[in-house]
């Protein structure tokens, strides 16, 4: 069942672990459908590989500096990487939830690589 307060917020702070169990924060983009939680990263961040390793995730609303206020309430689950067509779908999920700022990261980083988007999506699972 997906926490209501994860459905109004902006930014996550989304923990992976490494292999001793440490978890690693990193505020994100994200949007939610249904019981799911959607996030895209660059395909060879450390969140990536962290979570090749290890499943486990834990979600937190936050700002934009991945600050989570007291007391909020932070929600494990289990992460998914996704690429093809799954990752196509989060793509228009975060589209229409930042509409400018999205196209104003993708769209000019996209230019840049020549037209590769060198992304994968996860999905979280709570």
């Amino acid at each position: 069942m997906m926490p209501e307060e994860l459905r109004h917020g902006r930014y996550v702070s989304l923990t992976t672990f490494r292999k001793n169990g440490t978890g690693v924060a990193t505020p994100v983009w994200y949007a939610v459908e249904g019981s799911q939680l959607y996030v895209w990263t660059r395909s060879d961040s450390w969140k990536v590989k962290r979570l090749r390793n290890d499943p486990r995730v834990e979600v937190a609303v936050c700002d934009v500096r991945g600050n989570v206020a007291g007391g909020a309430g932070r929600f494990t689950g289990t992460g998914r990487l996704v690429e093809g067509e799954e990752l196509g779908r989060i793509r228009r999920l975060l589209s229409r939830k930042y509409t400018w700022q999205y196209w104003l990261t993708d769209v000019p980083a996209m230019i840049v690589r020549l037209g590769k988007r060198p992304h994968t999506g996860i999905v979280v699972t709570f």
